[in-house]
C-alpha cells in the first residue's frame, strides 16, 4: 500500500510502506549492538556476569561463529535488496569495500580499539566480503568481530585496573587535551598508545566528576562500578549480536534508510511502530558508552515536564525520592529502559548531561513522574494566538501537527470516527474560522512525516483541485512516475496561510510544505527541512524483516525533496543549524536529489511578487527584536562549542571554560529579559547551585518553586509570534488587510493621557 508511511503502521498486514522521517535511530541498528553502547542483545534469563578480582581475559573472552540459519537469512536479504530496492544493487567488490569501511566505523569510529595491525590482518576481506555473503558465510564477519571483540575486554581491564591502582596519580594542573573527534585519526600502533589514550578518557571523567565536588574515594568508586559494568555487559555479547550488526550494516550500506531487523529486533521494531510508549515518553538510543535521547514523545511526561531535551545523554538513574542514583553509562539500553520504566505515579529521577555540554561535568539532575502517554497529545491542535504590529493586536490561529497519523485499523474495520489528521486538521479550521480567525499558521517544526495519503489529504484542505505530489517506482515499474492529488472542490480555509518548519520536519512535512509553497497558497517560513524523498516498505523474511527503500518522491514542480529538503521563503533562527550532522545530505550512501517533469498546476497567490517587501520587513523586526537577536547568538555561540577540537584536561582550564560558557549565556538570556522588560536572573555559581539542590527542604517545595518560577518566566513563542507578524504583512500587500482584533495595551494607555490632557 503505497500511501501508508506512518510510523505505527505495521498492525494487520504483513507488509507496508513508511517514512522514518527524521527518526534515525541508532537502538535499530548494528550501532545499537556495539559493546561500548551496551545494547547488546540478551536473551530473557541470561545470568549477570560476576568479574574477578584479577581480571582474566581468557576467562571472558569467548569466540563466536554463525548458525546455519544466519547465513541463509543472508542470502535471502541480497535477493530482497537486489530485485525490491528502489536503486539498482551490484554485489561486487566495490560494495564489499563500502561494507568493511562501515563495519570497521561501526564498531571503532573513534580509534579506542583496533591496532593497526589488526586492520592490516582483516584488510583481505575488503574485497570478498560480497562473494562470502553471496555464497552464506558470515564467517567473515566474525572474524572481525570476535578480533574486536577481545580488543575491547583488553581494553576494558585495562581500564579497570588503571582506576583502581592509579588514578590517585593523575595530575590535573598540567596543560593537557584529550581530542574530542577522533574518527580521522590513524590506528594506533601499539597498545602503549591506546594505553595513553584511555588515560586521557579516564582523567577526563575523573575532572569532570571532580568539578562536580565529588571526594577522590568516591570519584574512584564511580569509575570503577562504570567500567566493570561496561565489562560485564560485553563479555555478554554472543552470536545473534554479531548476525544483527553485520546484516544491519549490509542494509544501511545500500541507503541509509534500509535495514535488517532480526526476529527479536523486529519485535521491538514493530511495537515502536504501533505507538508503544515508555514510561517517561522518551525514544532513547546508544552513543558510545551514553544513552542519548533521540526524540521527546509529544504529551508525554518528560515532554510535558519541560526539562528533558533530544540530544540529552542520561548517565544515572535513581528511583523515587530517596533511592540511590545508579551509573548507567555503559549499560545495555534495554537494562536502562527497564530501569526508567515502572508504574504511573512514581518518581524516576535522571543524571543527565545536556545536549550542548561536552562533559559530565554539567550533568544535572530531572524529575520525572511517570505517566501513560496520552495519545491526545500526539495528535493535531490548535490555539489562537495574539500578535501585535503597529500598535494593532491581531488574532492569528495556530495548527499544531506532531505527525501525518491515521488509524489504518480502525478504517479497515470500517469504524467511522477513525483518527484522522487531515480530518482533525479540517475539524480545527473550522473552529477557527467560527472563532473569526483570518490567518493560520501550520506549524510542522518536529514533524518526522507519517502518512503520504494524509499529507495529501491536508494540501487538499487548502486548494481547490490539483496534483499534491508525484511518486516515482522501483522494481517493475521502474521509472514509472504517477501523480497524486485532491480532487474535492471544497477549500476549507482560503485566508493567509504560513507553514512553519525546521530541519527536523520531514517525509509527509516536506510533501505538504512544498506543495503550499510551489502552488503559491501560503508562505513558508522557518529553517531548511531534513531532505528526506524516500519511502520504505517492510518485508518480512524467514528469519525477521528487511526494512527498505521502495520509491521516490517528488513536488509538483518536478523537484525531489530528498537530500535539500524544502527552502523555507524566509529563514527563522533554527538550533539545527548548530548540527552539521542533522539531515539527509550528511548520512552516508543517501541517494541523490533529482528531478522528474512537472505537472501541470496554477498559483493561487502572487506571493513571489510581494516576498522582497516581506522579506525586508521581517529582517528590519528581526534585527530588532529580542528574541531573534538571543535566537541568533545562542546558535552561533552552539556551532563555536560544537567546533572545538578537544577538551582541557588542567581543571582550571576546563572550570574557566564551563564557567565562561554559562556566562555568556547567561548574559545573552538577560539582556533578552531586560529588552522586553521582564525580571532579570540571577548569577549563581557552581557551588551555590549545588548549596540550594542540597538545602532544599523537600521535593515538593523544589516542585512548587520551579512550577512559580516557570509560571513567571512563561512567554509567547517568537517565532509563532513572526510568523503571525508576516502573515499580517502578507494579506497587507495582496490588498486583503485583516482586521484588528483590538489595540494594544501600550497605544491605549497614551490615548488615555491624550484624552486626560485635552479635558
Amino acid at each position: 500500500m503505497l500511501n501508508t508511511v506512518a510510523s505505527d503502521v505495521i498492525r494487520s498486514s504483513l507488509r507496508h510502506t513508511w517514512h522514518t522521517g527524521t527518526r534515525l535511530l541508532k537502538v535499530l541498528t548494528f550501532a545499537s549492538l556495539l559493546p561500548m553502547a551496551a545494547a547488546v542483545a540478551q536473551e530473557p534469563g541470561t545470568p549477570d556476569i560476576v568479574l574477578p578480582d584479577e581480571l582474566n581475559i581468557e576467562a571472558l573472552y569467548e569466540q563466536m561463529a554463525p548458525q546455519v540459519i544466519y547465513g541463509r537469512t543472508a542470502i535471502e536479504l541480497l535477493r530482497e535488496l537486489e530485485t525490491k530496492h528502489y536503486s539498482t544493487v551490484s554485489f561486487d567488490n566495490q560494495f564489499a569495500e563500502r561494507v568493511f569501511d562501515n563495519f570497521l566505523d561501526g564498531l571503532d569510529s573513534q580509534k579506542l580499539y583496533f591496532l593497526q595491525e589488526d586492520i592490516d590482518a582483516l584488510i583481505g576481506y575488503r574485497e570478498t566480503l560480497d562473494d562470502a555473503l553471496k555464497n552464506g558465510n558470515l564467517q567473515p564477519a566474525y572474524d572481525i568481530y570476535n578480533i574486536y571483540h577481545k580488543r575491547v575486554l583488553e581494553r576494558l581491564v585495562w581500564t579497570v585496573n588503571f582506576v583502581e591502582k592509579e588514578l590517585a596519580g593523575l595530575d590535573f594542573t598540567i596543560d593537557e587535551y584529550l581530542e574530542i573527534d577522533r574518527d580521522e585519526a590513524p590506528w594506533a600502533s601499539t597498545p602503549e598508545q591506546l594505553d595513553d589514550l584511555w588515560r586521557q578518557r579516564i582523567k577526563n571523567s575523573a575532572l569532570s566528576l571532580t568539578l562536580t565536588g565529588m571526594e577522590p574515594d568516591l570519584i574512584e568508586e564511580r569509575l570503577s562500578k562504570r567500567y566493570r559494568n561496561q565489562l560485564s555487559q560485553v563479555a555478554k555479547t554472543n552470536d545473534r549480536d554479531v548476525f544483527q550488526a553485520f546484516l544491519a550494516t549490509v542494509a544501511r550500506t545500500v541507503d541509509p534508510h534500509t535495514s535488517y531487523f532480526s526476529p527479536r529486533d523486529s519485535e521491538n521494531f514493530n511495537m515502536g511502530l504501533r505507538g508503544s510508549l515508555q514510561g517517561i515518553g522518551a525514544q532513547l538510543t546508544s552513543e558510545d558508552e551514553y544513552t542519548k535521547v533521540a526524540e521527546l514523545i509529544k504529551g508525554g511526561p518528560a515532554e510535558q515536564a519541560g526539562e528533558l531535551r533530544a540530544g540529552d545523554r542520561i548517565i544515572g538513574i535513581g528511583q523515587g525520592e530517596d533511592g540511590e542514583m545508579q551509573d548507567v553509562i555503559g549499560l545495555r539500553l534495554d537494562d536502562v529502559v527497564d530501569q526508567i520504566r515502572g508504574e504511573k505515579g512514581t518518581l524516576v529521577r535522571l543524571s543527565v548531561i545536556p545536549a550542548e555540554a561536552t562533559s559530565e561535568a554539567a550533568a544535572r539532575e530531572i524529575r520525572i513522574v511517570r505517566d501513560t502517554v496520552e495519545l491526545s497529545e500526539q495528535f493535531a491542535r490548535s490555539e489562537i494566538i495574539e500578535v501585535e504590529v503597529e500598535a494593532d493586536v491581531y488574532q492569528v490561529g495556530v495548527i499544531t501537527l506532531p505527525s501525518f497519523y491515521f488509524d489504518f485499523e480502525a478504517a479497515a474495520a470500517g469504524l467511522p470516527n477513525y483518527r484522522s489528521s487531515a480530518r482533525d486538521v479540517r475539524a480545527l479550521l473550522e473552529e477557527l474560522k467560527q472563532d473569526g480567525v483570518e490567518a493560520v499558521v501550520v506549524d510542522l517544526r518536529y514533524n518526522g512525516g507519517g502518512s503520504l495519503n494524509e499529507a495529501n489529504e491536508l494540501v487538499g484542505l487548502f486548494i481547490d483541485t490539483g496534483p499534491t505530489v508525484q511518486i516515482r517506482y522501483s522494481g517493475q515499474r521502474n521509472g514509472f512516475v504517477r501523480s497524486y492529488g485532491d480532487a474535492d472542490q471544497e477549500i476549507v480555509y482560503d485566508g493567509p496561510l504560513a507553514v512553519l518548519v525546521n530541519r527536523a520536519s520531514a517525509s509527509a512535512s516536506e510533501i505538504f510544505a512544498g506543495a503550499i509553497q510551489d502552488y503559491q497558497r501560503g508562505i513558508v517560513l522557518g529553517g531548511q527541512t531534513f531532505g528526506k524523498g524516500t519511502v520504505q516498505e517492510i518485508i518480512p523474511m524467514n528469519y525477521g524483516q528487511v526494512k527498505l527503500t521502495r520509491s521516490k518522491f517528488y513536488r509538483i514542480s518536478g523537484a525531489s525533496t530528498q537530500h535539500r529538503g524544502v527552502l523555507p521563503d524566509i529563514e527563522f533562527p533554527d538550533r539545527y543549524q548548530a548540527i552539521e550532522t542533522m539531515g539527509e545530505s550528511n548520512l552516508d550512501g543517501a541517494l541523490p536529489w533529482d528531478t522528474v517533469r512537472p505537472v501541470e498546476y496554477r498559483n493561487y497567490l502572487p506571493l513571489r511578487e510581494i516576498l522582497p517587501e516581506l522579506q525586508a520587513r521581517h529582517q528590519e523586526r528581526a534585527a530588532e527584536d529580542p528574541d531573534f537577536v538571543y535566537l541568533n547568538d545562542a546558535v552561533q555561540r552552539m556551532i563555536e562549542v560544537r567546533q572545538r577540537t578537544s577538551i582541557p584536561l588542567n581543571k582550571d582550564l576546563l572550570k574557566a571554560q564551563r564557567e565562561a560558557d554559562r556566562r555568556a549565556e547567561f548574559e545573552a538570556n538577560n539582556q533578552r529579559l531586560q529588552a522586553k522588560g521582564l525580571p532579570l536572573e540571577v548569577w549563581k555559581d557552581e557551588e551555590e547551585l549545588a548549596a540550594e539542590e542540597e538545602n532544599a527542604e523537600s521535593a515538593e517545595i523544589a516542585a512548587n518553586d520551579t512550577e512559580n518560577e516557570e509560571e513567571a518566566q512563561e512567554e509567547d513563542d517568537p517565532l509563532l509570534q513572526e510568523s503571525g507578524r508576516i502573515l499580517v504583512d502578507m494579506a497587507q500587500l495582496l490588498g486583503r488587510p485583516m482586521t484588528a482584533a483590538y489595540q494594544s495595551d501600550n497605544l491605549r494607555a497614551a490615548q488615555v493621557e491624550i484624552d486626560r490632557s485635552a479635558q
